[in-house]
């Protein structure tokens, strides 16, 4: 396939977020549906509350529909592109549901935890079977090593993808910080794809890179509007579903390493003060911590991305 073609999808997504995007944000400054702000975040995040928020939809919206009419322009409409569309959509429906109460009925807890991982676990089971229907191997690529595990790696499967959709979830809490990262670790799986041949893999990320850059213009810093749980959920999980069906889960430590550290630091912290009483962070997830010391949201933006940017650079040229 031509590299040149793929500039169809990113200009299709790109062009539908970009669009829709300021019709959507005058909706909800209309109906005053906005972002309510947690009482335990940072007390200067409250100038914040009131954003319009679930920008995730269109952009998320934006990337179906181009994959799917690019996928059947160029004879890509595989099992593999269904299962990653599912994953997209389902991840997705979970965080608009999460986001829909939270906005609806004015407060900060959407979904319970409970609903929440149920749901990605359904996602996750269904992966996995259409993933044994593709006769797709149950190894695990682990540092290039690779790891027979049999039906267990269908318990890989789900935690993979529940684990992630939740650390790009925890990692969205400034302005612009997961628009940029997943631009980054998109555009990187796409460079995979592309070389592995997976143009269904291909069109998908794409389509994602498109959306993202289209909505960034919108949430960069000071954010007009917000991706909400249904933007970072669905990114989340499909990031996962993406390393599996490349066979580069490994990878995704690396590309993804900014994520790892979110989530590390909210479970550090976590447990610390459990045990201890002590904190090791001002406040997490760490880039929370890097405000309360002073820096900038543009700084923490900046720095992470280019820290995310480093990683993929390393992981392609390990890959490729």
């Amino acid at each position: 396939m031509e590299l040149t073609k793929m500039i169809l999808p990113l200009a299709s997504s790109f062009g539908i977020t970009f669009a829709f995007m300021p019709l959507f944000i005058e909706y909800f400054i209309q109906k005053k549906y906005g972002q309510e702000i947690r009482d335990e975040g940072p007390k200067w995040h409250n100038v914040k509350a009131g954003t319009p928020t679930m920008g995730g939809f269109v952009f998320v919206s934006a990337a179906i529909l181009t994959a799917i009419w690019v996928a059947i322009w160029l004879g890509e409409l595989t099992p593999t592109m269904f299962i990653l569309l599912f994953v997209f959509f389902l991840y997705g429906t979970l965080g608009f549901l999460d986001d829909f109460i939270k906005i609806f009925k004015k407060r900060n807890l959407g979904l319970t935890s409970l609903q929440k991982l149920i749901g990605q676990i359904i996602g996750g089971v269904v992966f996995y079977i259409v993933f044994l229907m593709d006769h797709q191997a149950n190894v695990l690529n682990f540092f290039t090593f690779e790891i027979p595990l049999s039906y267990f790696y269908g318990l890989f499967i789900i935690f993979w993808l529940v684990g992630f959709s939740n650390a790009v979830n925890l990692t969205d809490g400034i302005d612009g910080l997961v628009a940029g990262l997943g631009t980054i670790s998109f555009l990187t799986y796409a460079i995979i794809a592309f070389y592995q041949k997976q143009y269904d893999i291909l069109i998908v990320c794409i389509s994602v890179v498109g959306g993202l850059i289209g909505f960034f213009p919108y949430n960069h810093k000071p954010a007009k509007i917000f991706m909400g749980d249904v933007g970072s959920l669905a990114l989340g999980g499909l990031l996962a579903a993406v390393s599996i069906l490349l066979h580069q889960e490994w990878t995704l430590l690396l590309v993804g390493l900014i994520y790892v550290i979110e989530t590390a630091s909210v479970m550090l912290q976590v447990t610390s003060f459990k045990l201890t009483g002590k904190r090791i962070f001002k406040m997490s997830p760490i880039h929370h911590h890097f405000e309360m010391s002073g820096w900038t949201e543009w700084k923490i933006d900046i720095v992470f991305w280019l820290v995310a940017l480093i990683c993929s650079v390393i992981t392609l040229f390990v890959v490729l």
